[in-house]
């Protein structure tokens, strides 16, 4: 009698080994970063886009582009032969095109799982979460303030996905930490709860070299001054304005030799003009000011050519997504980036409804298709973005993973290998016969189609009987299983010490702020 319970201690704890080493398995696995075979669809001739390049210019020359409350970048660009007038900074023709022209085409960002590693540039391209929300929403609680209990879980989410190369940055905003610290716990969320690459603060300059510090600590001082394992998305302040905050965060990454996203945030019609043509060029404009600042901090940093764009209800000035003319523009500015050889930010899985319903779903597929179709090199805002991007959604997220999914068995192409083009399979089946049971299927029914994770194809019957839900019910399961399924990656103990000793360290040096 008194062996059993000994006994069953045992069994029991051989069990949580064995589920919790399953889980393991099923997080190691991965996808890598899509390498496209499909063809890149263009939308502007050489002609077009010559006319683009032309009006940016004359933009920078004739009307500028302020740089405020940032005395440094004058003193820079003005010392590369800017005109500056004030804070305003007019480039003289063909100068930027001189200063952007030291950018690498392309770079590879390190994560500290070196099989997760990411190529940024070239036909590859990679998918990185929702950015920058206050709100969180699920299907239980609704709609509220994010924490740094559901930033962890959209770490982790987006660690669990196969489809999702990229940890991301904020990937909700945790407004139960103080507004001065909370950069710290972020940061260090990435690092300990995934193994891809992550982006950091780019709020302040300190937190910026913050997220520098804890690199020195995860990867080594030395290889991330020849490295780059953080990239950063630097925003406009659109129309025209680049501002201290995010100079500040762009000199402490492009010092350091790490990647910044250089770019404009634009609602067309009301930051920039109505026209899609316009909009390009105010979009290469600002781009081409910002990489020349980062390039003159520190020549050859990486950058990445990003474009932020979408349009404006012209009735209610509500920001709308999903439309043709967004997708142009998508298609234009990927041009734009492929011909000053920069790697390219755009699209995602954008939408403006409030939950994760068809007007969500056709949204987001009508701004991540052409963002695939355009040669997106990275993409932000791949999952989880609701309600315009004031909610990270949980159950979007996972629908959104699922289309991710799809997107890499498209963009793979058709496969004309002797497998693929199937002569074996006629060979086989004669005329009125039919292909089930052919060898030719048999060997490949696993891998054949793509399984879509949340889409229910079963009868009706077995649908009602298995409780009549629908995608965003589907999703709201699968989310919580994956966080209960959830087992985090090895780190060094001796590297997570210290990261926590730094951060102790430096929240103990200020007091909680609220901006």
């Amino acid at each position: 009698m008194n062996d059993m319970p000994e006994a069953g201690g045992r069994e029991q704890r051989r069990g949580r080994e064995a589920r919790r080493a399953a889980r393991s398995a099923r997080s190691a696995v991965s996808v890598p970063y899509i390498t496209r075979n499909l063809p890149i669809t263009e939308v502007l001739s050489e002609e077009g886009l010559s006319i683009i390049e032309h009006n940016a210019e004359t933009l920078m020359e004739e009307i500028g582009i302020e740089f405020r409350d940032y005395p440094s970048a004058l003193e820079r660009l003005r010392g590369a032969g800017c005109d500056v007038r004030g804070e305003r900074v007019h480039f003289p023709r063909g100068l930027a095109r001189q200063l952007v022209a030291t950018v690498p085409s392309d770079y590879v960002q390190h994560a500290r799982n070196p099989e997760r590693s990411v190529h940024i540039g070239g036909r590859d391209t990679v998918f990185a979460p929702v950015y920058g929300s206050p709100f969180v929403h699920d299907l239980d609680q609704g709609r509220r303030y994010g924490t740094i209990e559901d930033f962890r879980n959209f770490v982790k989410l987006a660690y669990q996905s196969p489809y999702m190369h990229h940890s991301g940055g904020t990937v909700c905003e945790p407004v139960d930490l103080p507004v001065n610290k909370r950069h710290l716990d972020m940061v260090y969320a990435h690092m300990r709860y995934s193994d891809k690459p992550f982006m950091g603060s780019v709020t302040h300059p300190d937190r910026a070299q913050d997220t520098v510090s804890m690199a020195e600590i995860l990867f080594g001082k030395d290889f991330i001054q020849s490295n780059t394992v953080v990239t950063s998305l630097i925003n406009a302040n659109s129309p025209m304005v680049w501002d201290a905050t995010m100079l500040g965060a762009a000199e402490v990454y492009a010092r350091n030799n790490q990647a910044c996203i250089i770019t404009p945030f634009i609602l067309s019609g009301a930051m920039s003009p109505v026209t899609v043509a316009g909009t390009l060029t105010q979009v290469l404009a600002e781009v081409l000011a910002g990489v020349s600042f980062l390039q003159l901090v520190r020549p050859g940093a990486p950058a990445i050519f990003g474009t932020f764009v979408s349009t404006l209800s012209m009735q209610s000035g509500a920001p709308t997504f999903g439309t043709p003319e967004a997708a142009l523009a998508i298609y234009g500015a990927a041009q734009l980036a492929r011909r000053y050889r920069m790697p390219f930010r755009t699209g995602g899985s954008l939408c403006a409804s409030k939950v994760p319903d068809a007007q969500a779903a056709y949204e987001s597929a009508q701004t991540l298709i052409p963002t695939v179709h355009a040669g997106a090199n990275f993409v932000l805002h791949a999952a989880g973005w609701m309600e315009g991007g004031l909610a990270s959604s949980y159950e979007k997220f996972v629908m959104d993973c699922d289309q991710l999914g799809m997107m890499h068995v498209l963009a793979r192409g058709i496969d004309l290998s002797e497998n693929g083009q199937g002569m074996a399979a006629f060979r086989e089946v004669p005329p009125g016969g039919h292909f089930l049971g052919c060898g030719h299927t048999q060997a490949n029914f696993e891998t054949a189609f793509y399984r879509s994770s949340v889409a229910d194809n079963n009868s009706v019957e077995q649908w009602m009987a298995e409780g009549s839900k629908d995608a965003a019910q589907r999703a709201n399961g699968l989310w919580k299983k994956m966080l209960a399924d959830y087992a985090a990656p090895d780190i060094d103990p001796g590297i997570d010490e210290a990261l926590n000793d730094f951060m102790a360290r430096r929240k103990a040096s200020m007091p909680d702020a609220t901006h």
